[in-house]
C-alpha cells in the first residue's frame, strides 16, 4: 500500500496543474493573438502595428514584446495555427472524395473555403512568404510539406484502386498539385476571384497534371 500511495503521489506531481503565472501568461497570449489576427485580417501584416495590437488586445506593448519577439513571429504563430486546421480541414474533405480527382478537388476547395473572407491575412502571407527574412520560416512550416503528403497519399489511393498507373509519378505530381493549389491564392488576392472561379480552375489543373497519370 505505501508503494502504491508514492506511486500515486508521483502521479500527481508530473500532472501538477499549472500555475496562475502560467495561467495568465497563457491567457495574455490568447488574447494578444486574437487582437493580432483581427488585424492582419482587416489591415494586413504592415498596416497592423504592435501598438495597434496591443491597444485592441487591452494591455501594453510591453505586454505584448513580453510573450512576442516582434511582429513576425505573432503572424507565424497564428500561421502555424491556421495550416493545422486547414489541414485537417483538407484531409476530411478528401476523404469524401468518391475518385481520386474528386477527392483532389474537394481538398483544394476546403483550404481556399478556409481563408475566404481573410484575404488581408493571405496576402500578408505570400508577401512574406518571399521576404528574405520572414520567407523562409514560413515556406519551411511542417504543414506545407504535410498538404504535399495529402496529396501523395490521394495519388497512392488512386493507384490503389487502378484510377493511376503504377507509374504515375507519385511525388513529382503531388508537389506539382501542391504548387498549383498555392499558386491558386495568388488569383484571390490580387483577381478577386471568386470560390466558385478558384474550383473551376482547380478542376483543369488537375485534370492535366493527372492525365499522363491515368491507366490506358
Amino acid at each position: 500500500m505505501k508503494h502504491v500511495a508514492e506511486v500515486d503521489s508521483q502521479a500527481e506531481t508530473r500532472v501538477r496543474m499549472p500555475t496562475r503565472r502560467a495561467m495568465a501568461k497563457q491567457q495574455t497570449r490568447a488574447k494578444v493573438l486574437a487582437a493580432a489576427r483581427e488585424l492582419f485580417s482587416t489591415e494586413g501584416y504592415e498596416g497592423a502595428t504592435i501598438r495597434d495590437i496591443a491597444a485592441s488586445a487591452g494591455m501594453s506593448t510591453g505586454a505584448v514584446f513580453a510573450n512576442f519577439a516582434d511582429k513576425s513571429e505573432l503572424f507565424r504563430e497564428i500561421m502555424v495555427f491556421d495550416m493545422a486546421a486547414v489541414l485537417e480541414a483538407m484531409n476530411e474533405a478528401a476523404a469524401r472524395g468518391r475518385t481520386v480527382d474528386d477527392a483532389l478537388l474537394k481538398a483544394f476547395g476546403a483550404g481556399y473555403t478556409f481563408y475566404r473572407g481573410q484575404i488581408h491575412l493571405v496576402r500578408a502571407a505570400l508577401g512574406l512568404s518571399w521576404s528574405c527574412d520572414t520567407g523562409p520560416a514560413l515556406r519551411e512550416l511542417p504543414a506545407m510539406q504535410d498538404t504535399v503528403e495529402l496529396f501523395a497519399e490521394q495519388l497512392a489511393l488512386g493507384v490503389q484502386r487502378g484510377e493511376l498507373s503504377q507509374e504515375c509519378e507519385i511525388k513529382l505530381r503531388s508537389q506539382m498539385l501542391f504548387d498549383s493549389y498555392l499558386a491558386n491564392y495568388a488569383h484571390a488576392v490580387f483577381g478577386g476571384w471568386s470560390l466558385e472561379a478558384l474550383q473551376a480552375r482547380s478542376r483543369d489543373q488537375i485534370r492535366v497534371i493527372l492525365a499522363g497519370a491515368r491507366r490506358g
